[in-house]
């Protein structure tokens, strides 16, 4: 029995769709898009507190924070603060299921964590006096932009790239930068938008100098420790527990 030729790979490259890899956000607002649409929910209708609809989807609250800011940035509802979320008419909400808005906010800083821990001991081993002075550079720069009620995004970004250049690996250089710019993504942007601010960076300040001193003192258990906390209160900061 003749078998038939296998098609050759450019053929079976054409045949082949790209499954695209759905976020867990994104699976959590699809459920609570379903909800409004079965649950009978109108135009202008509270949604339930947070806490109750965490449990009745079987998902964590800050899963569920991030659900519900991917489906306020695309218009399906409308979050009021000390209010609560609110359902918008039909004709905002979009009809396709909720688009990829960035990385997940609590798995972008469980990443940061797991990464700039490593990389904070391995840049004790180099801390010399002008990568230190760098740092301090940073840390005086972060408190006089919050002094003066300014966001001190740039000197944040730099005091955690700095860290990375003096671990002597650049393939972390290049991820500490992509993880920390992911920031800027559509959802993480409106978690910043809503839950930062001058004490929030009044907190930031503090760890980051927690940080310095333990680079100064050339302690890699303490630095690392440090840069955990951090980033863990930084998460919590964003998403809440």
């Amino acid at each position: 029995m003749m078998r038939r030729p296998s098609p050759p790979m450019s053929a079976m490259s054409v045949q082949i769709k790209q499954v695209e890899t759905r976020r867990l956000y994104q699976q959590i607002a699809d459920q609570i898009r379903e909800l409004i649409e079965r649950g009978g929910f109108d135009s202008g209708d509270r949604l339930p507190p947070e806490r109750d609809l965490a449990q009745q989807l079987g998902v964590s609250r800050p899963s569920l924070r991030e659900a519900l800011i991917a489906l306020d940035v695309e218009g399906s509802v409308e979050i009021r603060s000390g209010s609560g979320v609110y359902v918008k008419s039909r004709s905002d909400r979009p009809a396709r299921a909720t688009a990829a808005l960035g990385e997940s906010p609590t798995e972008l800083m469980q990443a940061r964590g797991a990464l700039e821990g490593s990389v904070v001991v391995m840049a004790c081993a180099h801390a010399t006096p002008p990568a230190l002075a760098q740092l301090r550079g940073c840390v005086d720069g972060m408190r006089q932009e919050i002094a003066r009620r300014r966001t001190p995004l740039e000197f944040d970004r730099q005091f955690h790239l700095t860290i990375a250049e003096m671990s002597g690996n650049s393939v972390m250089q290049r991820l500490v930068g992509e993880l920390f710019d992911d920031r800027h993504s559509p959802i993480s942007t409106k978690l910043r938008s809503r839950y930062e601010n001058m004490r929030t960076w009044n907190a930031a300040l503090k760890e980051h100098e927690a940080i310095l001193h333990a680079l100064e003192a050339r302690d890699p258990l303490a630095a690392e420790a440090a840069m955990r906390t951090h980033l863990k209160a930084s998460e919590h900061r964003w998403v809440g527990g």
